[in-house]
């Protein structure tokens, strides 16, 4: 089974942490949340779901990890201004790992400059951006291009975890 990153800082959306975080684990994969500081607690936007911080972003190395999962909210736009987690993202598309980003969770990859050429969609608010970085975009509930998976909305998790499923 696949051992899977999870980058999470305050201001998540909640159901998208915690609807794939379930499907994950009901496949039997491991998920670890990683965040600025082991032990931290962090917080979604909606106050919904209060995640403890399994590992410090200094503290694990991407070769570590099976796949990438990047929930939206505020959460991507927060964790890409840490070149920490930039690093962090760009690898698994650098060793062609599976990524799952929903929302607003591209932008940590537009960050890492690697959409380029890619199949992708996310929130409407980052269509504009998605472009800009040389992604092609698709209005869809979910793309799939190789590795990477991605979705626009919490109403677009159920396709969006059935594919990412798929690739583990």
């Amino acid at each position: 089974m696949s051992k899977i990153a999870c980058v999470l800082t305050n201001m998540f959306e909640d159901s998208e942490y915690t609807s794939p975080k379930e499907e994950y684990e009901n496949g039997g994969h491991e998920l670890m949340v990683i965040g600025s500081k082991a032990g931290d607690t962090v917080e979604g936007k909606n106050g919904e779901a209060k995640v403890k911080i399994d590992l410090g972003i200094d503290d694990v190395n991407p070769e570590d990890f099976d796949a990438l999962f990047i929930p939206g909210g505020f959460s991507p736009d927060i964790l890409r201004a840490d070149d920490r987690f930039v690093t962090f993202a760009k690898h698994f598309v650098l060793k062609d790992k599976p990524i799952f980003a929903i929302c607003h969770g591209p932008q940590l990859l537009i960050t890492a400059d690697v959409l380029r050429g890619r199949k992708v969609t996310g929130f409407k608010s980052i269509h504009v951006d998605l472009k800009l970085a040389g992604a092609n975009l698709f209005d869809e509930e979910v793309v799939v291009c190789g590795n990477l998976v991605t979705s626009r909305t919490p109403d677009d998790l159920p396709a969006f975890n059935r594919e990412s499923a798929k690739l583990l």
